[in-house]
């Protein structure tokens, strides 16, 4: 194996060339280096000097940890703008070169985020849910579960400051450290302690936010139960599930009456963007706006041995579900064209799951929406995947069709049997509505195909009694 080479701020493979952003702030460093050390120029920069000695300053901290507190006041007596520069560079930093970075860097960048935080700088909400899309989900190495550890703890020790000035940041975290703790909280891996020292510090902060500030889990809406869920095996959670159900005025929370206030709350496609790393974005898009349908085999071969190779990584597919039905909403000339349609990537990746429990966890993340659908605040586009790979995969796939029709009607009877109305109300929307915009354009393909078990077209055609069949011009089919 050929040895990497090491530049100042990340680790590169010999055939890697070096990124643009990193070369200009080290350009800026190399060019200012005279100028950061004391005693400091009193003239006022020019707007681009300005810049420059901003990006200076920061390849200064990331780089010379013995001279970041002599960095950092440099950056104080200079600052004009309020930090914004210096925050914009460091988000570019975090989004572009993070998984890169040397191990050093990576605790001088936490040391600054902190600083950032401190002196209120603008822009600095916007660093820390970049920071928490760092995470990866079903991830076990040192490398991750210390960046846990480091926001989890940053969130706590910043608490006040962060309810006040950035609530919003708080719920981002919540969702976030909900979803990790779904893996933390399985049989133990690695340095147990380790994980277990960790696992107890973000189940304080979900606990604590859920209440002290259950307002916040109320601005993530109908995901934070979904994530909720899967976490009722710890005690804790399991506590939290039985006061959501038994005693919802222990929240406090006038908007909160009943679980189903929060089923009603649509979840903003902003949360599932914070489980999706800024580099499987990338390459989630390419695959649904640039490779053709029936040339994408290498691609997502080439995806799924970068993120989703080692034993408990396929984790991770739930969150692509979420973002790719949530999230990523392709205009019209995309859906018209030959690309890889949404509906064809999630087949594939249902076939990636190697456990049953995160079959199931992929399933309900695709129709979860459907469980509680309401045309005027939900978006078709939520729920366009599943009935479209519910459909194409008739006849060559019909396994796929029927495992993922049985789950529907099995979900819809037994996801919550008190509100068991509002899930019947929800499913037989989404089907109404599918099938009044054209997404397909009869449910006759479901309800008359041969290939399904009659068990199935008999639960089918009892919810759909009634339902309209006729399209319109409202919605262009994939």
């Amino acid at each position: 194996m050929v040895a990497s080479m090491v530049s100042n701020l990340t680790i590169l493979a010999p055939h890697e060339a070096e990124n643009h952003f990193e070369v200009s702030l080290r350009q800026a460093f190399e060019t200012l280096q005279p100028n950061l050390k004391p005693p400091f120029s009193l003239e006022i920069p020019k707007p681009d000097e300005y810049f420059n000695l901003n990006s200076a300053i920061l390849y200064g901290v990331l780089t010379e940890p013995h001279l970041a507190k002599t960095h950092i006041k440099h950056l104080h007596g200079i600052v004009t703008d309020g930090y914004a520069i210096f925050v914009n560079s460091l988000v570019g930093v975090v989004h572009q070169l993070y998984p890169k970075l040397v191990g050093s860097v990576k605790i001088q960048l936490i040391w600054i985020v902190e600083e950032m935080v401190d002196v209120l700088a603008v822009g600095y909400d916007s660093l820390l849910v970049s920071l928490l899309r760092q995470i990866v989900g079903g991830d076990f190495g040192d490398g991750n579960l210390w960046l846990c550890f480091k926001l989890v703890t940053l969130f706590l020790d910043k608490w006040q400051c962060l309810l006040e000035e950035s609530p919003h940041v708080l719920s981002s975290g919540l969702y976030t450290f909900l979803r990790v703790l779904s893996d933390h909280c399985r049989p133990a891996k690695g340095n147990v302690e380790k994980l277990e020292s960790l696992r107890r510090l973000e189940i304080h902060f979900c606990v604590k936010i859920v209440r002290e500030e259950f307002r916040l889990c109320l601005k993530i809406g109908r995901d934070f139960i979904r994530l909720l869920q899967d976490l009722v095996h710890v005690p804790e959670f399991r506590d939290i599930w039985k006061d959501l159900v038994l005693n919802p005025s222990k929240f406090n929370a006038s908007e909160f009456r009943d679980i189903s206030d929060i089923y009603c709350m649509r979840t903003s496609h902003r949360y599932a963007l914070l489980r999706i790393t800024p580099e499987m974005e990338t390459q989630l898009l390419f695959l649904l706006t640039h490779v053709k349908l029936g040339h994408q085999k290498r691609h997502q071969i080439w995806f799924a041995r970068k993120f989703l190779n080692e034993p408990d990584k396929d984790t991770v597919i739930v969150d692509i579900i979420r973002f790719i039905c949530c999230a990523y909403h392709p205009p019209n000339e995309i859906i018209q064209s030959d690309v890889v349609p949404r509906w064809a990537s999630i087949g594939w990746l249902l076939k990636l799951c190697r456990k049953n429990y995160v079959e199931a966890n992929v399933k309900l993340a695709l129709f979860y929406d459907w469980l509680f659908f309401d045309e005027r605040r939900d978006n078709i586009m939520n729920i366009e995947p599943a009935i479209l790979l519910m459909v194409h995969s008739i006849p060559k796939y019909i396994d796929m069709t029927h495992t993922l029709l049985e789950f529907l009607l099995l979900l819809m009877d037994n996801y919550d049997i008190e509100h068991k109305g509002i899930i019947v109300k929800g499913v037989f929307s989404s089907f109404q509505l599918l099938a009044s915009k054209g997404v397909i354009q009869s449910l006759d393909v479901l309800t008359s195909c041969n290939a399904l078990s009659p068990v199935l077209k008999e639960g089918l055609g009892r919810l759909l009694s009634g339902v309209k069949l006729g399209p319109s011009n409202g919605y262009l089919p994939g």
